[in-house]
């Protein structure tokens, strides 16, 4: 009984914990004997007590690095400080584990000299304008480099540009002189585009009143002649019913004698006697005349 004890407690304290599970997303580098012997992927697995043991646990996640602000030097001789965010994955947990000592802080003095380098071909617009390229230069030079160290580089950003404080001043100000170049030239075509508006209302109004009044000259003109057409119509009809009565020249001096006489029952105290009447006068006398003739012979 104590013998089986004894062994159990030796499998408790030996087996137990050389029973190892590995979780999904991280590998274990195995060691045998100071060797490297096997790369556990997740699953459950033994490790011969004593003789193996676990060199490295590695995720396999992809992780991310924001390293400190670096300070670089442009083309033109303008130092500013740069702080850039490494995103990578481990893809190979042996050559992570063997390749470099201290992998991160060999991908910081990575990051920090290949962007020097990069910098130190740009001018500072350049610089400040050009992140995309820079990114992407970075990213093709982190990835290579970091091949030897099972470490896939899948994205490299600038975080932060930060120029001289003078420098930031000089753009500000720049800036400003833009944004007021630009609402001056706004306010500029706002005022001509009113102009043109107020111009061609005003010309299209004056085109308005000189086609009313030009309608209102033809309407005028087209009541006159048509009041004239109408006058001269009843005329003509007036002369064409006399012509149908057979009226003589006697009824016709007569309806003047007529006419002449309703003229004079009128309150006006003088008469325009037209030299038409004057004519009919002379008739009228003439034929008084016969009249007088004719009743002496009587």
């Amino acid at each position: 009984m104590d013998i089986l004890i004894i062994i159990l407690i030796l499998v408790a304290v030996i087996v137990l914990p050389n029973i190892k599970i590995v979780p999904q997303a991280r590998n274990y580098v195995i060691e045998r004997i100071g060797s490297y012997y096997t790369t556990w992927q997740n699953g459950l697995h033994f490790k011969i007590p004593f003789v193996d043991r676990v060199a490295n646990n590695v995720t396999l996640k992809e992780i991310v690095k924001d390293f400190d602000p670096q300070p670089v030097i442009t083309k033109d001789n303008v130092t500013m400080q740069i702080d850039t965010v490494v995103y990578f994955q481990i893809l190979d947990a042996k050559l992570y584990t063997y390749g470099v000592e201290n992998p991160i802080n060999a991908i910081e003095n990575l990051t920090a000299t290949t962007l020097r380098n990069i910098i130190g071909e740009l001018e500072l617009d350049q610089t400040l304008t050009s992140r995309d390229i820079i990114n992407s230069k970075m990213r093709a030079i982190l990835d290579e480099a970091t091949d030897a160290w099972g470490i896939k580089i899948n994205r490299v950003e600038l975080k932060n540009i930060l120029p001289p404080r003078e420098i930031q001043e000089a753009m500000e100000k720049q800036m400003r002189a833009e944004r007021e170049r630009r609402e001056a030239i706004l306010k500029a075509e706002g005022e001509k585009r009113s102009s043109i508006l107020i111009a061609e209302g005003e010309k299209e109004s004056a085109i308005l009143r000189a086609e009313a009044h030009k309608e209102a000259q033809i309407k005028t003109a087209e009541g006159e002649a048509e009041a004239l057409l109408k006058v001269k119509q009843a005329e003509a009809d007036a002369i064409k019913l006399l012509k149908e009565a057979s009226a003589d020249k006697a009824v016709l001096t007569l309806k003047s004698f007529e006419a002449l006489k309703e003229v004079a029952n009128g309150n006006a105290t003088k008469i325009i006697v037209p030299s038409e009447l004057q004519n009919i006068a002379t008739i009228g006398t003439t034929i008084s005349e016969m009249l007088k003739e004719d009743r002496k012979n009587r």
